[in-house]
């Protein structure tokens, strides 16, 4: 563990954190971890815990958090679709060099659906662009 401590500690939740401030100045030179905040990064909220007045140093260290960890849940997305063209590639080696018959009865219907349902919003959604594309053109 490196010597300096962070001053405050997000755990890390589905759509934000729970913000503690680190404490290590105390007669035990123990760890103390006060509760002193919410985060939601899908609705910028940021809410006080308890009785916890927010300082404004506080309230900037959260915003800024919340900034990166948006970007860094956005960087997580678009790598996540990168992997899925990856596995779609290695599925579909897989399907025509080593699958067994009763392996692509398991699996064909999901996949056909799964791909249907993907191919005809990729589809709209590129049409959608090429309208915009085009009425702006006007």
């Amino acid at each position: 563990m490196s010597g300096e401590l962070p001053e405050f500690y997000f755990r890390v939740r589905e759509n934000g954190a729970t913000v503690f401030r680190v404490d290590t100045e105390n007669r035990q030179r123990r760890i103390d971890m006060k509760e002193i905040a919410v985060v939601n990064v899908r609705n910028g909220q940021i809410k006080a815990h308890g009785n916890h007045e927010l300082s404004e140093e506080e309230l900037e260290v959260l915003q800024d958090w919340m900034e990166e960890r948006t970007a860094v849940l956005a960087t997580r997305d678009i790598d996540d679709i990168y992997r899925a063209v990856d596995y779609l590639n290695l599925t579909t080696h897989w399907a025509q060099t080593r699958a067994e018959d009763d392996q692509l009865e398991d699996v064909t219907d999901g996949l056909l659906l799964a791909m249907h349902d993907l191919r005809s919003v990729l589809v709209r959604k590129k049409a959608d662009r090429l309208l915009k594309g085009s009425g702006s053109d006007e």
